[in-house]
């Protein structure tokens, strides 16, 4: 943020939307804060494709998510908000993943009323727990944070599930249990966002989800923002371009034996270390050389 006694809450009431990109870990956070983004945003998908090359079928631990999450903090001064899936289990296990992502650093937190086993919000097949079940859910995650400067954003996958409307009423009663936020998840067009945002943002900051190739119809944030959105995330793009780009560069390099057809792609040695601060890191230990 470009004022750094603003909080993200504070932030959060200006007009002006926050657009915050996904990252998967300090690296990708660290060249996320130079490349001037004011917030940041951990996606339980983005951990599954890059620590474990999996799914975003529930396969990643909350244990992993927390030590994802406390890596990039400390790398960075940037708010991240983090999700939290489900919490990780009932209310009694959303309150340990609470405290868990609260100690890490994140500065939201985000949980979603799907059923087990989750899934990635824009593949079918999801189910969703009781709308009291959630709310029980989120009172206890707002109990347990020790700081009301920690936001809890509450997730509705209910669209794909029981319909529009449905998820409407699903983020009503969230908002009710005293959230921060609201994330209605894969809504089809831009005529249910207008109509999300007309109930839903005069009260409570909303965000949008971007998923190239996903279910809702990727719009850029300046737009999304005139709709009355405050965040607005593209979560997983940021693996999907490195994978892209991964794919390019060790395609040629098992076909030429050698990297430097890739070279004018890709930074040289000097070059990676001028971004992660090598130059500075060593000159830091030199102060305390005898």
């Amino acid at each position: 943020m470009n004022n750094p006694t603003t909080t993200f809450h504070q932030r959060l009431q200006q007009t002006q939307v926050v657009l915050a990109p996904g990252i998967y870990d300090a690296l990708s956070a660290l060249i996320a804060e130079q490349s001037g983004f004011e917030a940041l945003y951990l996606s339980g998908a983005s951990i599954a494709y890059t620590r474990l090359g999996r799914s975003d079928v529930g396969l990643t631990t909350a244990t992993e998510v927390a030590d994802t999450l406390a890596r990039i903090t400390e790398r960075v001064s940037l708010p991240v908000i983090v999700d939290a899936d489900t919490g990780f289990g009932n209310a009694l296990n959303v309150q340990r993943t609470v405290l868990a992502f609260e100690r890490a650093g994140a500065a939201m937190i985000q949980l979603e009323d799907q059923g087990f086993p989750k899934r990635c919000g824009h593949l079918d097949g999801k189910t969703v727990v009781p709308t009291r079940e959630m709310q029980g859910k989120l009172r206890a995650a707002l109990d347990a944070r020790r700081s009301p400067q920690t936001l809890i954003l509450a997730r509705t996958d209910a669209v794909a599930v029981e319909g529009f409307e449905a998820a409407m009423d699903r983020a009503e009663a969230y908002l009710e249990c005293g959230v921060d936020a609201l994330f209605i998840e894969a809504v089809r067009s831009p005529e249910q966002m207008d109509v999300a945002c007309g109930r839903f943002a005069g009260r409570i900051p909303m965000l949008a989800n971007m998923v190239e190739g996903g279910k809702t119809p990727v719009t850029d944030a300046q737009s999304l923002g005139q709709k009355g959105y405050r965040i607005v995330i593209f979560p997983g793009g940021t693996a999907r371009a490195v994978a892209h780009t991964l794919q390019g560069y060790y395609r040629s390099l098992h076909q030429h034996q050698t990297s430097l057809p890739w070279r004018e792609q890709m930074l040289d040695f000097d070059g990676l270390n001028a971004v992660i601060g090598t130059p500075e890191l060593l000159a830091t230990g030199q102060r305390y050389e005898g």
